[in-house]
């Protein structure tokens, strides 16, 4: 059985706009799976619905299956504790999702005294522990976030996501703000505390190149839905699904010149999700678009072994278009 098993999920906020739109997922023990996209493609609203963290009045359709346990139907006592011991996310832009008038030790150390009961001093031991491990001394459990460094802030948004021994971590764009250096610095950071501990993690970024150099596998999200899944590198290298295809060159690669003067694009912008075009959501802006891909809308298919992509171009026997 899969750690995390996503059925069908839809999202639609109050209003109309379809978020999401019937995204399939799976993710077991020790695996990291990827989520690229553009903004405004459903992204970060599929991370919140996993732990049902969106705002009220949000409709959620499908199952979210966490060690077999549906997310989406638990009471919420339950729902909370899972949001810690079961999984937990590391957003983006620690600075935000920090307490600026707390010690960042006190913010670790609140979800292990509600969660974990555990006594004042356990706590604090546990937090000191927990910045260790993610590269910081425990001594800075007493700083103010304002006084550390963007990729320190960020260490601590994951010491605070592991607090409670999490199952499932989910990293939305952890690495959003900080420069190169750093970002690698926090890449290697979950990718080594992934595989020391088992986690399953889903990490979400714009950047496939990020992704393919840290995940198993990628999903490629657009207008809501996965157009393309499969072996991260594969997807990046050779992308089956126009959009995926777009995205890899829409960044200069190292080793080719050419790339870095001439990036590729796409005319356009992802459609208003209360606005989803008829047929594939992306044949406005498709270059390979058929007249029937205005009418008729693609389900995800086989590309070729362990590999589907939702393009009226794709077989198995073919590279894609």
């Amino acid at each position: 059985m899969s750690l995390l098993d996503v059925r069908d999920l839809t999202v639609t906020y109050p209003g109309g706009a379809a978020a999401v739109r019937g995204v399939d997922l799976t993710v077991a023990a020790g695996q990291k799976l990827g989520i690229a996209g553009e903004s405004g493609c459903g992204k970060s609203t599929l991370a919140l619905a996993l732990l049902r963290l969106l705002p009220a009045g949000t409709r959620i359709g499908g199952q979210v299956l966490l060690d077999g346990e549906d997310v989406l139907t638990m009471k919420w006592g339950r729902v909370r504790a899972v949001r810690w011991a079961g999984a937990s996310i590391v957003f983006q832009g620690a600075m935000h999702s920090l307490n600026a008038v707390h010690r960042v030790g006190d913010q670790i150390a609140e979800p292990i005294l509600l969660h974990r009961k555990a006594t004042p001093a356990g706590a604090r031991k546990r937090t000191g522990e927990l910045l260790e491990q993610v590269g910081l001394p425990a001594a800075r459990a007493s700083a103010y976030p304002h006084e550390l460094s963007g990729g320190q802030r960020q260490r601590v948004m994951i010491a605070m996501a592991l607090a409670c021994d999490p199952r499932l971590i989910v990293a939305d764009e952890p690495t959003t703000a900080l420069d190169v250096m750093i970002q690698a610095q926090i890449l290697r950071l979950i990718e080594q505390l992934v595989a020391e501990q088992e986690l399953g993690l889903i990490a979400i970024s714009h950047d496939l190149a990020v992704l393919a150099d840290t995940c198993d596998r990628l999903a490629v999200m657009y207008a809501g839905r996965v157009v393309e899944e499969g072996p991260a590198r594969q997807v990046y290298e050779d992308a089956r699904h126009p959009y995926g295809k777009a995205l890899s060159e829409a960044f200069p690669r190292i080793g080719d010149p050419a790339s870095r003067f001439a990036p590729r694009g796409l005319p356009g912008d992802p459609p208003d999700p209360s606005a989803v075009p008829s047929g594939c959501a992306f044949h406005p802006r498709c270059p390979v678009a058929l007249d029937s891909c205005a009418v008729d809308d693609q389900e995800l298919r086989t590309a070729d072994e362990d590999r589907r992509a939702a393009c009226v171009h794709v077989s198995a026997t073919r590279s894609g278009p």
